[in-house]
């Protein structure tokens, strides 16, 4: 016999002597899944997705449906009935099952709540029916419009929108059979309303998307019934894995601010669980933690959401409950396998839509007093955390709240749900590194950082320089109140202070989040590369010019192009010493320079590109630099000796005036003027002094160095005379490719001096400025304007157009061999 009470503040809490089970409990309420937010912006994505498609793949999505009307035709008996009859029968059939299912079950509340929402959708549609409408955005229109639509709000079918929200609602189809067979009968009513011409794909895919983010939005906002174990069901679960209950009593919930119930040490911090205490018949006491399938939600969106964050790590994604509480029973099996103190568990078991997990009540830890903490417990935890490495096991998310004591004192570490028993290197570290800069935050760095050398020592706390990142820290260890972005800082100085000065700034950071500086700025040039293409190619005039264009002559004009490359690579690799010089990595380098000039003005992207390819190469960023510079300084050098010998022996001295000289001479003093002001400032001078002052000599030691080896000068020198005549080569092939013979040297001077005022225009690869420069210049000289726009397009093509693709390639491979 059971006795079950339902409120708080019954008098009988333990067995009864009758062998009768007491069961404190509170029922269910209805919770808000997270999960419905999830699959609202989904469906927002989707009726974005649908509204792009109408404008833009119009032609598309009539040939499906010109597919779909062909296949048919096989069913043309149906061609018979009345669309509007069919939609009516369905709908009013699908509404009458699902509400009369609703109302048997006196489910009142869900029944009202599921026929506001489909008014909601009804509603949403026409709303945006009649936007659409006034905007007058005839692609759009007519890309949603269909045989069977009206005008202004009738235009995107409605009852697609209103009975997808209803079955939102009402649902999940899961927990209802009417709703499940509903969702396939509008399925297949908009199939065959698209197959009789009815409807349109874009209409019916945008109108069940509206729906949807209705449905979900209004089920998040109420809540949903809660499916999960309690009560009765949790005894019987509990007695099927062979415990004699005699008492259950659920501890009160503790809900943050954002809806999910607070985690506890009492199940070893499992998320959004509902913990009771339990009493068996011979009086030995166990925690028993449920966890609902609805509540999980919120956890699995944020394992995905670190899954996503984070990369070169490993993260768990527990897609269901039973996933997540067979693993964190495996955890501390684990844990208790190897010797380590934790909660001690009984066994697990599955009930509908929950997931018991039972612990001993004896094992559990209590919360560690942060303000109290000694050198000894950061060892003590500091061991205990290697003790778990050492056996492969790692913990993903070591917080303030996972510090905790035995009864006996004994320090350990809680909340093993989220971790691994399989572990990857990068993973070990970045619990080495939460766990030091936790004791930082408490204690201070220096104490932080020799606790970790007496248990981890130097040789391990020198490799975790790299992952000293804000990516790797929980944001739970960054909200205590001793946390300040300095203190990342302090870590990183204090482990390069026990590494070799090479050994430490050879050291670089390793990409452990996708969204940080690098990621974004990478977008970002991405999105103007896309950008540039698309608004400033003129398809048209490239292709009537090359097409008029002599083939020998224009294929002459591309190989020039890639013997630039190879003067270029000549160059760097020149400073380079054998032992890191990577032939292949060279001439891809300078290859990858084409792809970063769509995005960067021109100059900036091989240097970006030469920088980088240095510094993997096994160069420090002092070195790296002063090679990079020595290579521009080189070029640039020989681009001017070039047009200062080209015009003296040719006798030409146009454009010479282009520059002027009382305006260059303002901005060197204006620059002069503020660099002196600025050192007549004692803070300032003596940061400059301090700080930057000797980077800079070092920067100029080495860059001497560099310049001061008179065989690598040389070769430097050939390398940029390769790179520059080519260039003047290739714009010379570009007019013969049009007939219009000219001075090979004459064309080389007019096209360096051009182009060099051309590139200096901010704009990515000097883009529009070269090509007015280039035609400006040569019509000067004589050139047809007709020739020399033509020959500057071909030219363009050959030298940047052809290079975004052959760029992109060279850049993915240095990628995949750590070279950039």
């Amino acid at each position: 016999m059971s006795e079950e009470h339902t409120k708080r503040g019954n008098p009988q809490t333990d067995g009864a002597a009758d062998g009768s089970v007491v069961i404190d409990d509170i029922p269910p309420r209805r919770t808000r899944d997270f999960a419905d937010l999830m699959h609202a912006a989904g469906a927002l994505v989707l009726a974005v997705l649908m509204l792009l498609v109408a404008v833009y793949l119009r032609g598309l999505t009539r040939g499906m449906e010109s597919d779909v009307h062909n296949a048919g035709q096989a069913i043309g008996w149906v061609m018979d009935v009345p669309a509007s009859l069919l939609q009516q029968i369905i709908t009013i059939v699908i509404a009458i099952s699902v509400l009369f299912q609703l109302l048997v079950n006196r489910e009142w509340l869900q029944s009202a709540i599921s026929l506001i929402a489909m008014f909601g959708g009804y509603a949403a549609v026409w709303a945006l029916s009649s936007i659409i409408t006034l905007t007058g955005f005839d692609p759009l229109i007519q890309g949603l419009e269909s045989p069977g639509a009206l005008s202004g709000s009738g235009l995107v079918p409605d009852f697609y929108a209103g009975f997808a929200a209803f079955l939102t609602t009402a649902g999940p189809r899961r927990m209802r059979s009417a709703v499940k067979w509903s969702w396939n009968a509008l399925y297949a009513l908009g199939v065959l309303l698209v197959v009789l011409s009815w409807n349109s794909v874009p209409g019916v895919v945008f109108s069940f998307a509206v729906g949807r983010i209705v449905g979900m939005v209004i089920r998040f906002a109420v809540g949903t019934r809660n499916q999960g174990a309690w009560g009765t069901q949790v005894v019987q679960s509990l007695q099927g894995i062979g415990l004699d209950v005699r008492s259950l009593t659920r501890r009160p919930e503790a809900h943050a601010e954002s809806g999910m119930l607070k985690t506890t040490l009492d199940d070893d911090l499992a998320e959004n669980s509902r913990v009771y205490d339990m009493v068996d018949g011979q009086g030995r006491r166990y925690t028993v933690s449920v966890i609902d399938g609805q509540e999980h939600n919120a956890g699995y969106l944020n394992q995905l959401w670190q899954w996503l964050r984070l990369t070169g790590v490993t993260m768990r994604r527990d897609r269901s409950v039973s996933d997540a509480v067979h693993h964190h029973l495996t955890m501390l099996l684990s844990l208790d396998n190897i010797g380590l103190a934790a909660s001690r568990p009984y066994g697990i078991a599955d009930c509908g839509e929950s997931s018991l997990l039972v612990l001993d009540a004896e094992s559990t830890a209590l919360p560690c007093n942060l303000n109290t903490l000694t050198d000894d417990d950061a060892v003590a935890f500091m061991r205990y955390l290697d003790v778990a490495h050492r056996h492969g096991l790692s913990h993903h998310r070591i917080t303030p709240d996972t510090l905790a004591r035995l009864p006996i004192g004994s320090p350990v570490i809680a909340g093993w749900q989220n971790g691994d028993c399989t572990s990857t290197g990068a993973n070990l570290s970045i619990d080495k590194v939460q766990l030091l800069v936790l004791m930082a935050v408490l204690l201070d760095v220096d104490r932080a950082v020799a606790a970790g050398r007496l248990v981890w020592g130097d040789e391990t706390m020198i490799g975790l320089l790299p992952f000293v990142q804000k990516a790797a820290i929980p944001a739970a260890t960054r909200a205590l109140n001793p946390w300040s972005k300095r203190l990342l800082d302090d870590v990183r100085d204090a482990l390069r202070a026990l590494a070799p000065q090479e050994v430490s700034e050879a050291m670089e950071p390793v990409t452990i989040s996708r969204f940080n500086i690098r990621s974004f700025i990478t977008i970002v040039l991405l999105i103007v590369a896309v950008s540039v293409v698309f608004t400033q190619l003129r398809p048209d005039e490239v292709i009537a010019a090359v097409s008029n264009a002599n083939p020998f002559m224009a294929v002459l004009c591309v190989l020039f192009g890639l013997l630039a490359w190879a003067g270029s690579a000549l160059t760097l690799g020149t400073f380079m010493d054998p032992q890191r010089r990577n032939t292949i990595g060279l001439l891809c380098s300078q290859a990858a320079s084409g792809f970063t000039a769509v995005s960067m003005p021109a100059g900036v992207g091989p240097a970006f590109v030469n920088l980088q390819f240095l510094r993997k190469s096994g160069y420090r960023n002092t070195a790296a630099t002063a090679i990079m510079s020595a290579v521009w300084a080189i070029q640039g050098g020989t681009t001017i000796a070039l047009v200062l010998s080209i015009g003296i022996f040719t006798g030409r001295n146009m454009l010479s005036g282009m520059i002027p000289t009382n305006t260059l001479i303002i901005v060197i003093a204006a620059v002069a003027l503020l660099l002196s002001i600025a050192m007549a400032i004692p803070p300032v001078r003596h940061v400059v002094a301090q700080r930057y002052l000797p980077l800079v000599k070092a920067y100029a030691r080495q860059l001497v160095n560099v310049l001061s080896q008179p065989k690598q000068l040389v070769m430097g020198l050939a390398g940029a005379l390769v790179l520059n005549i080519a260039t003047g080569l290739g714009f010379w092939a570009a007019l013969m490719a049009f007939g219009q013979p000219t001075n090979p040297l004459e064309t080389t001077f007019v096209f360096l001096l051009a182009n060099t005022l051309g590139s200096a225009v901010p704009t990515p690869g000097g883009l529009g400025a070269v090509e007015a420069a280039l035609t400006f210049a040569f019509t000067s000289v004589g050139v047809p304007p007709a020739v020399a726009l033509s020959a500057t397009l071909v030219y363009r093509v050959a030298f940047y157009w052809l290079r975004i693709p052959m760029g992109a390639l060279a850049m993915k491979w240095l990628d995949r061999h750590n070279l950039i």
